[in-house]
């Protein structure tokens, strides 16, 4: 199947080899964000769908990594209990000055038109390193990406098996450039101005209620117009407050039913 052939949503991954790493749909758990009180994090709809919105990598082993300063590539000194040959295939230190790439084993192929972003998971905390992100024209790329990090100070990271080092979403890249950004007032759309000023009151009014024990603003604890999507402009509209991904499944080559 060719990319002018595949299904305008279809994201294809090829295994390059036996210890190609576990990819699986975006896990919606952070635990920054079950460290919160009541778990309030949780309670941003726009965060949870980020974090549902693409596909993870999973680390195929456990091991800490450590940087001490340097630009060369013998900077980064890897400790772990894998194989050497695991090591190698899976992960090292290529560009030096503090980056580790990391290799997920899999080629991917989108539909004409439509690149995969990739990046760390989103909403994903990680001190002392940070994923380095990038957009790649997987609708006509015949060789896999890399997936790199970079330390921000020198120290030592540690990375857990099955911990995901790697995040993928499809997106339609090449009509971003005709996106046209437009400065406008407030008042120039009536009927947003009084949706905008009706919600702003309401939020107000809802906080003072908080901040002197109101009852019944306690009771509920936080406002949800944004999960029920009660604005009546949002009636018209999709709206999507939870998001669970297909999981990859294995097909026989000449299965079409992602064309389908």
């Amino acid at each position: 199947m060719t990319e002018d052939e595949l299904h305008p949503l279809s994201i294809e991954f090829f295994k390059l080899h036996a210890a190609a790493t576990v990819i699986s749909p975006g896990n919606t758990k952070r635990q920054w964000m079950d460290e919160t009180d009541l778990r309030f994090a949780y309670r941003c709809t726009p965060i949870i769908i980020a974090n549902a919105s693409g596909w993870e990598f999973a680390c195929p082993f456990g091991f800490t990594v450590e940087w001490n300063g340097g630009a060369g590539r013998d900077a980064i000194q890897i400790r772990t209990s894998a194989k050497p040959g695991e090591i190698e295939t899976f992960m090292g230190s290529h560009f030096g000055h503090g980056i580790v790439t990391f290799h997920t084993g899999w080629l991917i192929r989108t539909a004409k038109g439509w690149a995969t972003w990739a990046r760390g998971v989103p909403n994903g905390v990680k001190d002392g390193i940070i994923a380095l992100e990038g957009v790649v024209e997987t609708d006509w790329l015949p060789f896999p990406f890399t997936m790199n990090w970079k330390f921000t100070r020198p120290g030592a990271v540690q990375f857990e098996a099955g911990e995901a080092f790697c995040f993928v979403t499809p997106m339609l890249h090449t009509v971003l450039d005709d996106a046209v950004p437009l400065l406008r007032d407030l008042d120039d759309d009536a009927a947003l101005a009084k949706a905008y000023h009706a919600w702003n009151s309401s939020r107000t009014a809802f906080n003072e209620g908080l901040a002197n024990a109101d009852p019944e603003a306690l009771s509920a604890g936080w406002q949800k117009d944004y999960v029920r999507a009660t604005h009546p402009r949002s009636s018209s509209h999709a709206h999507i407050s939870k998001r669970a991904l297909h999981a990859p499944r294995r097909v026989a080559c000449d299965d079409d039913s992602s064309a389908s």
